[in-house]
């Protein structure tokens, strides 16, 4: 009765030591007598007890690190980096399991490995270039990287899906440096927008000034012009009503120089009218009308003698 619980126990622990779990998302390496013998599918499998073993649970899931180092550009600057690497295994194909089971001794080589060689990579490019060119080279680090760490990936068993650069930023000296010429730059734009608005601003005045000018210029010659020929319709009307006045004088036998006389008296009030002065005189005696008469009557006889 002993000897039967001994022999049920020996097979229940043998039976505990067959029986292999595979969660989801992974694949099992089994080796035999240490060389590989076959892969383990998610789920319950079983294994030769005390022959077979377990070597390693191959995650075919989704992988990411995060690294943050620094590397130095060509013009010696200190440049640090923060980038995120995410990749997975490239199928579960025998081939490429045994590959992510055996090429590294252990997890921790594979990653340090893999660190080292997304590190290196930038390093690289990065030496190559100058501190202002790095900022606006992003993809193109990338780039270089995904280019070279690819076929890494794809001799460990692994691709690659993406790889980001989420920060690069330079020492604190070096940041304030390139503020202060930022600032620089922003003012020396903003004065040359102000140049140039109040070059536009004095400008427009200027054209306004002129255009203001001409106008008024066009305005006054043509005043001048509608005077003028004011003043000529003006003189062409005396013209004909003396003229008309003379004829009608010469047919009553009336001395013409009496109308000169009395044009004269009207000369005088309008000067009278509109001067700033406070007295005007002339002779208004018989005498002095008699030879202001006998004056226009000479004027008179000359005009007709030219005629």
């Amino acid at each position: 009765m002993g000897t039967f619980f001994i022999i049920a126990g020996v097979i229940f622990i043998l039976l505990l030591l067959s029986i292999v779990v595979v969660k989801q998302g992974n694949i099992g390496v089994v080796t035999r007598f240490g060389k590989y013998h076959r892969m383990l599918q998610p789920g319950i499998n079983l294994k030769w007890p005390l022959v077979d073993n377990v070597f390693s649970k191959i995650s075919i899931q989704h992988r990411s690190i995060e690294l943050e180092f620094e590397a130095i550009s060509l013009d010696q600057a200190s440049v640090n980096f923060k980038s995120l690497i995410l990749f997975a295994a490239k199928d579960s194909d025998e081939e490429t399991v045994k590959k992510i089971a055996f090429r590294f001794i252990d997890e921790k080589s594979f990653m340090q490995t893999l660190i080292r060689s997304i590190e290196g990579s930038i390093r690289a490019f990065v030496a190559t270039k100058k501190q202002a060119e790095i900022l606006t080279l992003r993809h193109e680090i990338v780039h270089a990287v995904v280019e070279h760490l690819e076929e890494s990936l794809s001799h460990w068993g692994f691709h690659l899906l993406d790889l980001q650069i989420n920060d690069i930023s330079f020492d604190e000296a070096i940041m304030r440096s390139m503020s202060q010429v930022v600032s620089s730059n922003n003012m020396k734009a903003a004065a040359e927008n102000e140049a140039q608005a109040q070059y536009l601003i004095k400008t427009r005045a200027a054209e306004a000034e002129a255009r203001s000018i001409r106008v008024k210029a066009e305005a006054e010659r043509d005043a001048l012009e509608l005077k003028g020929a004011g003043n000529a319709l003006f003189r062409e009307q005396v013209a004909t009503g003396l003229a008309k006045a003379g004829t009608i004088m010469d047919a009553g036998q009336v001395d013409p120089a009496l109308m000169l006389y009395t044009q004269w008296l009207d000369t005088m009030k309008n000067v009278a009218a509109h001067s700033h002065g406070n007295i005007l005189s002339f002779d208004g005696s018989n005498d002095g009308f008699d030879k202001t008469f006998k004056q226009m009557q000479l004027i008179n006889k000359s005009l007709l003698e030219k005629k």
